[in-house]
């Protein structure tokens, strides 16, 4: 039935008129809720759809199987009066109202989806809220951000986009509109497509945001059932990454209480994207590689799913001609710049009378502001003055709105009249990179924090204190230099990345340095675990104990760093944060049903690891009987050992390394939808699963050792002749291999283990960032230069990241600027 109508180019309202049957009759037969139909309703249906003689009766198959065939149709098949059914003997004009029957019950599947897309539209209504509070959109008032259709050559045929069958006249598109009517504009496109376009700045991810907002807070058609949730489309690969699988992955990382599993085996991210419970709201896509924006193109227009796209028009104007098509089905707007009269407005009342020294004559706040502005605003409202003209052209936009509001309005001292200096200021351009350059510095100048006043002086001091630590008086330049490594390392050859992730800035140092400090941590990892355990158990005397460790400490942290270092080569080298915890008591229900194939794929990527662990004990027990016995290490007898132990001890260690972490995945259970809803909740939980990893790994692994090694033992003795594996020795070896690989397992393959050794100590040291990068992080998020987008921060904006790369790379001693050569004339 649905493909009968879709080929028609009917909606099921259009069908419904046509045809005399309520939609609610039409849903039911296309979902198969209902079966055996009346005749006279099959009729009407067929009637409407024109159909001919085998569809008609393929159609009545289905609808009416239980009445004997032929099933007596009337109305004309192919345009011919005489078909090959009898008329009906009855004729009903109307057909009668089908009894109401019992809805059928919803399936498990149904449940558990409505329940998680319940709970995703409330956790992305608050954290989008709580972001369009931090944006200060609403202060003083939202900025009048206005929109117009876009051009006709970015957009499909209007039939298309309302999705009409041939000579069907379509309604005409709402010409304008402004920030608080899209949405009442985006529910009037039948396709359920739209692309905001505008300049640079002009706010189309604000439009964005309110666009989610009031989605999630009004009702409209059936597609209001979808979940509308914001990706940064700028990091999307279309040739390598499926825009299904994409969506998938941004919403476990940004939402990981979706790796939940369905009753169907599937996550529930996976589940809510392949029900059409996801509305894709697509941001940035001039920040895609400008390589890549054709294929991405391609990409979205071989799908039919309703989506949001944003993009300044040029990038979006230059993929449809490459691609020879716009975003199908996609209706178009575009967002218009702000005009004096609107600055006017605006600049007078953010300018707050108390900020400037005391309250303006006549008590009245917009006075103050006038009082700052008025100056400037009445240049720009003339338009006489060329200087005025720059200005204006680039006050059109609320991004640059927002910095001179940041400089002028909110910072004592400044004096917005020097905006209009054309000798300092010759070109827009030089405006722009002024108030971009004095951002930083204006949001980081010295403040006074206030006391607490509760009545407790012990309270009152420790409030003191969080708050001092919460908000630090950073230093203006320091704070420029850092947030310039941090944009800086955002950079990558073949494009810019947007999504500042924790877990992913220790990437800035040096594959080498990486490489190195993996080796040393392991290294130190290993030797402290051989001391603690030696010289607590084994009867060896301490000169003897101390030597061994400083043997095994650098063999095991050289076989770790090769490890790592051939991870980093594929690419592998940063591991991104657990989306699960550890249960030790309990399970949650619905998520313990986890496919044989878990078990496998992480066995499967432990068990290098594990052997790379036992290559490097059995090296370092040669090495060891060379010292204290005195042999050769070219010994034939010592290097059989060698060989035999490298095979027995990596077997050992790999199998009980594989059983562990396979077992120890029975143990996890999503995050909880609130432990990541930040950057900083994302890495707490990581930490304290870090932490319970290790707890479970140190023990378990010693016993998988110890015992699992007599296995192996007695397995392969027949085959490699007489060993040796007492239960005693087995302890002590599986001790200090439990403890030495736990902690180099959760120092340096972990997220959190990363980011303490590379950004907690590695980029302090070497000046890129404070020794409190989290809290640095918060206080830039809190100050207005980074935003957040789920599990990362994003810079402001755009041209602020790129503004403030630049400036680092200048200012490093070995930059030399691009050149390149002159086309021969």
């Amino acid at each position: 039935m649905r493909r009968l109508r879709t080929q028609a180019g009917l909606t099921q309202e259009q069908m419904a008129e046509r045809s005399g049957v309520s939609v609610r009759t039409i849903r039911r037969l296309e979902t198969g809720k209902a079966a055996d139909h009346r005749l006279g309703t099959v009729n009407l249906l067929a009637d409407a759809l024109d159909l001919g003689a085998e569809d008609r009766r393929q159609l009545a198959a289905v609808l009416a199987p239980a009445h004997p065939s032929p099933i007596p149709l009337q109305g004309k098949v192919n345009g011919d009066s005489s078909g090959p059914f009898e008329p009906e003997p009855e004729s009903e004009p109307e057909p009668e109202p089908e009894p109401e029957s019992e809805p059928e019950p919803e399936s498990e599947v149904d449940r558990v989806l409505a329940g998680a897309a319940a709970e995703l539209a409330r956790e992305v209504g608050r954290r989008w809220q709580k972001e369009e509070e931090q944006r200060r959109v609403h202060d003083p008032f939202p900025l009048p951000v206005r929109w117009n259709r876009a051009p006709a050559r970015l957009t499909d045929h209007a039939e298309n986009i309302q999705r009409l069958p041939p000579g069907v006249r379509p309604e005409p598109m709402e010409p304008a509109g402004d920030l608080r009517s899209v949405a009442e504009a985006y529910r009037g496109i039948p396709s359920g497509r739209l692309v905001i376009l505008g300049r640079a700045g002009s706010g189309k991810s604000i439009m964005a945001i309110r666009l989610v907002l009031d989605l999630l807070g009004g009702s409209g058609p059936d597609r209001s059932r979808r979940v509308p949730v914001i990706f940064g489309v700028g990091a999307w690969d279309a040739t390598a990454v499926a825009l299904r699988d994409w969506l998938v992955d941004l919403l476990l990382r940004d939402y990981p209480h979706l790796a939940r599993r369905t009753p169907g085996g599937s996550t529930l991210a996976a589940a809510l994207v392949d029900a059409g419970l996801i509305l894709p709201v697509l941001d940035g896509f001039d920040e895609i590689a400008e390589g890549l924006r054709q294929e991405a193109l391609e990409a979205l227009n071989a799908t039919s799913l309703p989506l949001v796209l944003t993009s300044r028009a040029g990038e979006y104007a230059e993929a449809v001609s490459a691609a020879r098509a716009p975003l199908v089905w996609a209706a178009g707007i575009e967002l218009a710049g702000l005009t004096p009269d609107d600055l006017s407005a605006y600049l007078s009342r953010t300018a707050r009378p108390a900020a400037q020294g005391g309250r303006a004559p006549g008590g009245d706040g917009g006075e103050g502001g006038e009082a700052l502005w008025d100056s400037v605003l009445e240049v720009l409202r003339s338009g006489k003055d060329a200087a005025g003209g720059r200005l204006a052209e680039v006050l059109s936009t609320p991004l640059m709105i927002a910095l001179a509001r940041t400089m002028y309005s909110e910072a004592p001292g400044r004096d917005p009249a020097e905006l209009l200096d054309a000798g300092r200021f010759p070109t827009a351009s030089s405006l722009e990179d002024h108030l971009l350059a004095g951002f930083v510095p204006t949001v980081y100048r010295p403040r006074v924090a206030e006391r607490a006043a509760t009545g407790d002086p012990d309270r009152d001091r420790r409030q003191d204190r969080r708050d001092r630590d919460r908000r630090r008086n950073w230093d203006p330049d320091r704070a420029r230099h850092w947030l310039g490594h941090l944009a800086h390392h955002l950079v990558r050859l073949d494009r810019d990345r947007h999504d500042l992730a924790w877990w992913q800035i220790g990437e800035s140092l040096p594959r080498s340095t990486r490489v190195l400090t993996v080796a040393l941590v392991s290294a130190l990892c290993v030797a402290v675990s051989d001391w603690a355990v030696v010289l607590l158990v084994a009867p060896i005397t301490p000169g003897e104990a101390l030597v061994q460790g400083a043997v095994v400490g650098p063999v095991g942290g050289l076989a770790f760093g090769c490890f790592y270092a051939a991870m980093a080569a594929f690419g592998g080298g940063s591991f991104a944060p657990s989306q699960v915890r550890l249960r030790l008591r309990g399970r949650t229900d619905g998520i313990g049903r986890r496919p044989v194939r878990t078990f496998t794929d992480r066995f499967a990527a432990v068990v290098p690891g594990g052997f790379v662990m036992g290559i490097g004990c059995a090296c370092a027990f040669a090495l060891q009987r060379a010292l204290y016995e005195g042999r050769s290490l070219t010994d034939p007898a010592l290097v059989e050992a060698l060989l035999i132990n490298m095979l027995v001890l990596g077997l050992i260690f790999s199998s009980a390394a594989g059983l562990v972490f396979g077992l120890l995945a029975a143990l996890e259970t999503p995050l909880d939808v609130g432990s990541a809803a930040t950057p900083a909740g994302l890495l707490s939980a990581n930490r304290a699963t870090v932490y319970r990893q290790v707890l479970v790994i140190v023990p378990v692994l010693t016993l998988a050792i110890a015992l699992g090694g007599g296995l192996v033992v007695r397995l392969l003795a027949g085959v490699l002749g007489p060993l040796s594996w007492k239960l005693p020795e087995g302890l002590v070896i599986g001790a200090v291999g439990g403890l030495g690989g736990g902690l180099s397992y959760a120092l340096c393959f972990t997220a959190w283990g990363q980011w303490l050794i590379f950004s907690r100590l590695l980029l302090p040291l070497t000046g890129k960032l404070p020794w409190s990068p989290e809290d640095f992080l918060d206080d830039a998020y809190r100050r207005g230069v980074l935003r957040r987008s789920g599990a990362v921060y994003q810079f402001r904006h755009v041209r602020l990241q790129h503004h403030l790369g630049h400036t680092y790379r200048r200012r490093q001693g070995n930059y030399t600027p691009a050149t390149f050569p002159m086309p021969p004339r």
